[in-house]
């Protein structure tokens, strides 16, 4: 789930670690993992195009869209694109996240990747970029970028190129049960890390469980961390501990340690360790099925929520992370991103050519409409029906500073170490010290 490049409007910063890495270099270091490539899909080698037997060219796109309604609308949208093109065939590639991942940074260290391919930008698209895998489509799609929200686009653009289009852009924050908030006499939703901790306390006392997190699949737990660094940091102090590869400072371990005391009161489900995010146990079905009365997560959770349980309708809603005493941070502050499309270097003209018919307005109406995503074009807002989604919006729309999520905004490595370091301090295996060293030292490694 995910460089922070400075965009266009105020305040909206980057977080990414600058990076030089040559083709060889990246490559070499991502084979000298261990990282292999059997049994993968297998992609096109850079330059050249398949073609099926009745002749047309044959546009591989990865996504990962495993949860109804977008698992449903993709196909919809190849099908569309593909009668106004019938000599074009888009052959889609469907992965659960994890999944996507480790097999994407396998086919990296293979130089070889889908002709199309799910991108969070950041220092992941960045290394891939100068690796010489990924294509600059900026004169192909200059047409469409003033069509597009702002800020939804600035994740993949590197030093004024563009490299993805996206299809969704959102921020994370806590979803909450309203009829559980009201059984425990909880009439508004926190604002102040003080009062988040109090209303944990409140919950449990009425018997309720307060928070249901994925601890298995740790990106779902570096969210407490990332947006408490967010909060007492602010956006310009992520930036500096980004550019100086350096997160030891006082803000960092002082998020670790408010993290620490949301864990010392026990507020995630019974067995959370081993819980994942949308499987039928998992952290979206417990929120789902209303056995929890908040979980922190980004805008496509009430999607998830009903697709892995119930959904709780009407009972849902959706508050901003709290602010932290003496933070620098603001309530207005957001952590999130989206998700984008990029196309490997020396992919057919059909790639590029797909991904400006899914940014067109009509398309993404369509992808608001019947798929639950936000809105990247500016003319498709209209669209947006669902109250939650509306919610995002505004947070959005009100944003005073933007931070990408940390395992997408740094380095491959970096990311990995924000969520492993994170996951050890919720199990009670690193101190916050420990992880502020961690992140440090694979950050300098870089």
């Amino acid at each position: 789930m995910p460089a922070f490049v400075r965009a266009a409007v105020p305040a909206f910063a980057t977080g990414a670690v600058s990076t030089s890495l040559s083709r060889r270099r990246f490559l070499g270091a991502a084979s000298a993992a261990g990282l292999a490539t059997a049994g993968l899909s297998a992609c096109s080698d850079s330059g050249s195009a398949t073609t099926d037997s009745e002749g047309r060219t044959v546009v591989e796109w990865w996504n990962i869209q495993t949860t109804q309604p977008s698992k449903s609308v993709w196909p919809e949208r190849a099908k569309a694109f593909e009668a106004k093109n019938p000599d074009v065939r888009i052959k889609l590639v469907t992965l659960e996240n994890d999944a996507y991942k480790s097999k994407m940074t396998a086919l990296t260290s293979s130089g070889k990747l889908p002709d199309i391919y799910h991108t969070w930008g950041g220092g992941v698209l960045e290394q891939q970029i100068d690796a010489g895998l990924v294509e600059d489509i900026t004169s192909s799609v200059s047409a469409l970028t003033g069509t597009l929200v702002p800020v939804s686009v600035k994740p993949y653009q590197f030093d004024d190129k563009t490299y993805a289009v996206p299809f969704d852009i959102g921020a994370v924050g806590f979803w909450y049960n309203k009829a559980l908030f009201t059984d425990a006499g909880i009439d508004t939703p926190p604002t102040t890390w003080a009062d988040y901790l109090d209303v944990i306390r409140r919950l449990k006392r009425a018997g309720i469980t307060p928070v249901a997190l994925a601890g298995k699949e740790k990106w779902p737990g570096m969210y407490y961390w990332a947006y408490l660094a967010l909060r007492i940091a602010g956006v310009d102090g992520m930036q500096k501990a980004a550019d100086a590869k350096d997160f030891t400072g006082d803000d960092f371990v002082k998020a670790g340690r408010h993290l620490q005391e949301l864990v010392e009161l026990e507020p995630f489900q019974k067995g959370y360790l081993g819980a994942g995010y949308s499987t039928p146990n998992g952290e979206a079905a417990i929120m789902g099925n209303g056995k929890a009365a908040m979980e922190l997560m980004g805008q496509w959770a009430p999607v998830v929520q009903a697709d892995a349980g119930k959904g709780i309708g009407e009972d849902l809603g959706f508050f901003s992370f709290p602010t932290v005493a003496g933070g620098s941070g603001a309530l207005t502050d957001v952590l999130g991103g989206g998700g984008g499309y990029a196309v490997r270097k020396g992919a057919p003209q059909a790639a590029v050519d797909f991904l400006k018919f899914l940014v067109t307005a009509e398309s993404d109406r369509v992808l608001v409409s019947k798929a639950a995503m936000m809105p990247v074009v500016k003319d498709a807002t209209s669209a947006l029906a669902d109250p939650n989604l509306k919610d995002v919006s505004a947070a959005l729309g009100k944003a005073t500073g933007f931070q990408l999520y940390p395992d997408q905004a740094y380095p491959p490595a970096v990311g990995q170490e924000v969520n492993d370091s994170v996951a050890g301090l919720i199990a009670g295996a690193k101190s916050p010290e420990q992880v502020a060293r961690s992140i440090t030292q694979v950050a300098k490694s870089q």
